[in-house]
């Protein structure tokens, strides 16, 4: 049984409250965007293909000639709102009700609520986290634990909140336009937006998004143009969304100044997106069998294909008046104080590796970390300053191709392996339950991250890795590792917690994306099919 609504259609129920936000005039906004936009979010994903094809064949990215002049010439981005102009620390995580409280309440600058890797895509979390996020701009979002009776409710003061969308690769297939399931990002953009820029500009911010997992530049000219018309739509000024681009693909870091280009009214920063960036190496350079990553583990900011990243997105951002945001931590509180300590530790020193290169802030998984951040920005910043866009960078000699492609040196482990299978299953597993961050050996887990663990695994046995035991990676091998990892993870959560999840079915969809000929591009394309 389906609904129509607006010209879309429907193939899950509404209830009273999702009809709140799915409303006669939010679904006719929808269709239009869906009507101008989608096909051509169709020919881009195609060019993306188009353009892997020809790295796969042997080719290596590179800064693209047909933009040079906008690299060369001098521009900026319009000026930022006063509410943007400190990040200094920004927490994550999904569009879950207590999640967004908490997060909005937390000693930081920015709550950026996801619709994307941290979010599991049921239709019931998608439709609920637009209605949590219109209660969260309304102030009036509260929650009340079932548990333990613990009420939530917002603080006068809360964080500035941004919302991310899905990628362009991601579809809604619970909402079909001419009998097609309609690009997700459109979905999360127009429902944040239309219910909410009204309030938003009456609480003194604005309609603020991230825009995940962008390739090319004419990527971004896409989401100009669907910001113009959105603008437009609702009679407000262009330039009243302001939108911060995630650098998490390989070829977008060939194209930074581009992007702000192209979204240059609406540009407000770019972000490195660390683990995404990482999983994007591997994917991009995977048939090449002289940039096979090592241990996951071993892979930090400090090497230097990682460093030269950092470096360049911050001289381009300053340059054009953008902030330049740092990374990820994804270190969660620990079980014991010396524990909670070593963590900390691990993110001060991270966090100041950033904040020496000239960040402007930075990314935290909890609420615990935000202290050690705070500071390390707080520090780092001249007085009177809410940022270090005064870093310019430009005694940085010229970073070129070869240092953003830089292999790193590292170890190829069996434990290393191990830990990928246990990691990818569990969140994999998760994700196919409803759950989208996931706490897994004490650190906060979503889709990147899972991705760099099977992909690595998928490359290892592509190249016949040879790991530090002697051990020739191969099919058959990661098969046999994988049937030990299994028991471990089964006596680590416990018989009844293993067979009331959906560990068979995130077993055999680990097996077929590690050891399928054709690298699949993104996990969770096959997983969605399943839920």
């Amino acid at each position: 049984m389906t609904t129509m609504r607006g010209g879309l259609e429907f193939a899950e129920p509404l209830s009273s409250q999702d009809t709140d936000i799915i409303d006669e005039k939010s679904c006719a906004f929808l269709a239009s965007l869906v009507d101008e936009f989608a096909d051509r979010r169709d020919f881009l994903l195609k060019a993306r293909a188009d353009w892997q094809a020809k790295i796969d064949a042997g080719a290596l990215p590179d800064f693209r000639s047909d933009s040079e002049t906008v690299r060369d010439s001098d521009w900026e981005v319009a000026a930022l709102p006063a509410d943007l102009l400190d990040r200094r620390v920004e927490i994550t995580g999904p569009v879950e009700r207590k999640m967004i409280i908490n997060a909005l309440n937390a000693d930081v600058k920015v709550f950026m609520a996801d619709f994307e890797d941290a979010l599991s895509p049921t239709w019931r979390n998608v439709i609920e986290g637009q209605v949590n996020l219109r209660d969260a701009v309304n102030r009036t979002i509260s929650y009340e634990d079932p548990n333990s009776g613990k009420k939530y409710q917002l603080n006068d003061d809360p964080a500035v909140l941004i919302a991310r969308v899905r990628g362009l690769h991601l579809d809604e297939k619970h909402v079909l336009r001419n009998g097609k399931p309609i690009p997700g990002c459109l979905m999360d953009f127009a429902l944040y937006f239309l219910h909410n820029h009204k309030r938003l500009s009456e609480n003194g911010s604005g309609p603020y998004f991230y825009l995940p997992k962008l390739e090319r530049y004419e990527e971004a000219r896409w989401w100009n143009e669907v910001f113009v018309r959105a603008q437009t739509h609702v009679g407000v000024s262009v330039g009243t969304i302001k939108a911060t681009m995630l650098i998490e693909t390989l070829p977008a870091v060939f194209e930074m100044d581009e992007f702000l280009f192209e979204l240059k009214d609406h540009a407000a920063a770019l972000n490195c997106g660390r683990w995404d960036y990482i999983f994007s190496y591997i994917k991009t350079l995977k048939n090449h069998p002289d940039r096979m990553l090592p241990d996951r583990h071993a892979v930090g900011m400090d090497k230097p294909f990682l460093d030269a990243y950092s470096r360049l997105l911050i001289k381009t951002c300053h340059r054009r008046s953008a902030l330049a945001m740092g990374g990820m931590s994804a270190f969660l509180p620990a079980k014991t104080p010396d524990e909670d300590a070593a963590n900390k530790e691990k993110v001060r020193i991270d966090k100041q590796r950033e904040a020496d290169n000239g960040h402007d802030g930075s990314w935290v998984a909890h609420p615990a970390l935000a202290e050690v951040v705070n500071k390390v920005y707080s520090d780092a910043f001249r007085t009177g300053k809410t940022n270090q866009i005064e870093i310019t960078r430009d005694n940085d000699g010229p970073i070129l191709a070869e240092h953003l492609l830089e292999t790193p040196i590292g170890p190829f482990t069996d434990e290393g392996l191990r830990n990928n299978i246990r990691v990818a299953l569990q969140y994999i597993e998760a994700w196919l339950g409803g759950l989208g961050a996931v706490a897994i050996y004490g650190l906060m887990e979503d889709a990147a991250t899972a991705e760099i663990s099977r992909a690595s695994i998928w490359q290892w046995i592509k190249h016949g890795a040879t790991l530090s035991n002697g051990q020739n990676m191969t099919a058959d091998y990661f098969r046999k590792v994988t049937s030990e990892e299994v028991e471990i993870v089964k006596s680590e959560l416990g018989d009844t917690r293993w067979q009331s999840g959906h560990f068979d079915e995130a077993l055999q969809l680990l097996d077929a994306l590690c050891v399928s000929e054709k690298f699949d591009t993104f996990l969770t394309l096959d997983a969605y099919r399943q839920i």
